[in-house]
């Protein structure tokens, strides 16, 4: 019978409660001491973010202040509110010709534009230097110099305003008048006023009877509506306007709404929910993924080659534009409504199927609809990313100079980030300065809006999810 060998009392080692005590104390100090620098690591990383955001912060207040204080002030022009009496003496011409009796059409277009050009002989600058001096008849001497004041197309707005209304001849009318880009420069502070005469745009005749106008009241700064409702002009740089861009960035966007967004949320929904697991709809979710990485400018090429080069479609035509955007926007969409559709729970479509919904029913009349808030804030980010876009649209002729405003997608027109870049570069620098950082602030404006219109509706769909 085997027998079991217990431990003696002698075989235990003795207790010491004094080095148990300071065992204790060891332990007890390491796991202070790592705790105490988890915490420092943990409080320098939440310094370290909190720094990160500040920075970021600071260059977005850095950016935008930038932008604003060089562009707010382009929102107003350097202007003058004259009365301006319709001299007969001066527009000595006859009344406008109608046809008589017996006459042949060709007879009366010969009258007619005979009268036209008797129109345009019509010395229409005088009308507005003889509104000034007749508020100081001092500068009857400075007639020469007055001229150089004015906008060069002020004297045919008067000429168009009597071929509409030859009633006005005889009569004074009051009337708001831009002053010259090169006198808004000097009035405005936009030059060092520093520069030897042979680096100013103006003589110093024009400078002196600037400021003295100026001082006298006559020259003011008024808000510059010309801005919205002018297209761009070379001819008379201070008349012009963003009018002919918004309206092509305009129908831009509304063809990219009504061709990527429906054909987006289409494929993705088809992609996500219908579509069979295998080689092929593997191979579609990769390029749709690296369509999305492709550089704008490809599209460009691609829009190029496709819609001008092909199709044979009109060059620099906002149809051309807004399919070219559309391409480049599909991919975006497409990933955003994918996510959307994944996020939704598969219990919703589970208990759809097991209440007897057909598969068609359970994704739009179940799973769409929770869906949505995503689906639209992917759809309008990317609506938001197509109108900044400037690299695609240089490529299909977008940069060419338009005076118009585009009545229809065919016509031909620019875009807002276009003129940012037009305008960048014109040679009147200094004026055009101000204008540029203005109509970026109009860009930011509308993208800030789609930004915000794409946050409330989130807001507005997750409240009923």
């Amino acid at each position: 019978m085997s027998t079991t060998n217990h431990p003696t009392m002698d075989q235990y080692p003795e207790f010491d409660p004094q080095q148990a005590a300071a065992e204790q104390a060891e332990r007890r100090k390491r796991i202070e001491s790592s705790l105490g620098k988890r915490h420092r690591k943990e409080k320098a990383f939440k310094t370290m973010g909190f720094t990160a955001v500040l920075i970021g912060l600071f260059f977005v207040v850095l950016l935008f202040g930038s932008i604003l204080s060089r562009g707010l002030p382009a929102f107003w022009q350097s202007s003058m509110k004259t009365e301006v009496y319709f001299d007969p003496t001066v527009i000595n011409v006859g009344p406008k010709p109608v046809p008589r009796s017996g006459e042949s059409p060709a007879a009366f277009e010969e009258r007619f534009v005979n009268w036209q050009g008797e129109f345009a002989m019509v010395d229409w600058d005088s009308l507005l230097v003889n509104s000034v001096i007749a508020q100081d008849p001092q500068l009857e001497s400075r007639r020469d110099d007055l001229v150089a004041i004015f906008s060069s197309s002020e004297g045919y707005r008067l000429r168009d305003m009597v071929l509409a209304d030859q009633s006005l001849i005889g009569k004074k009318q009051e009337i708001k008048f831009l002053t010259d880009a090169n006198v808004d420069v000097w009035i405005t502070g936009k030059i060092d006023r520093s520069l030897p005469d042979e680096q100013q745009q103006l003589s110093p005749e024009v400078r002196q009877l600037a400021d003295q106008l100026k001082a006298d009241g006559v020259i003011y700064n008024g808000f510059n509506t010309n801005l919205f409702t002018n297209p761009d002009s070379r001819s008379a740089p201070e008349l012009s306007g963003l009018a002919g861009a918004f309206m092509g960035s305009l129908f831009m966007m509304l063809i990219v709404i009504f061709i990527s967004i429906p054909i987006g949320v289409a494929s993705a929904i088809y992609l996500e929910e219908f579509a069979k697991q295998n080689w092929l709809t593997d191979i579609i979710e990769v390029n749709i993924n690296n369509l999305a990485a492709v550089p704008s400018i490809v599209f460009g090429l691609l829009g190029a080659a496709i819609f001008i080069n092909w199709f044979h479609l009109p060059l620099s035509a906002p149809l051309v534009g807004g399919l070219v955007l559309s391409l480049m926007t599909l991919p975006t969409v497409i990933i955003t409504t994918r996510a959307s559709l994944k996020a939704v729970p598969p219990s919703i479509r589970q208990a759809a199927l097991g209440l007897g919904a057909s598969k068609v029913q359970s994704v739009f009349h179940h799973v769409l609809p929770l869906a949505l808030p995503g689906i639209l804030t992917g759809a309008i980010i990317g609506v938001a990313q197509a109108l900044g876009e400037t690299a695609p649209l240089l490529l299909i002729g977008m940069s060419a100079f338009v005076a118009s405003i585009p009545a229809s997608p065919m016509d031909q027109a620019t875009a807002l980030p276009v003129q940012i870049y037009l305008w960048q570069g014109n040679e009147l620098r200094n004026f055009f300065e101000g204008r540029t950082a203005a109509a970026i602030i109009v860009l930011l404006a509308m993208m800030i809006g789609l930004n915000s219109l794409a946050i409330w509706l989130r807001k507005k769909f997750e409240v009923r999810w």
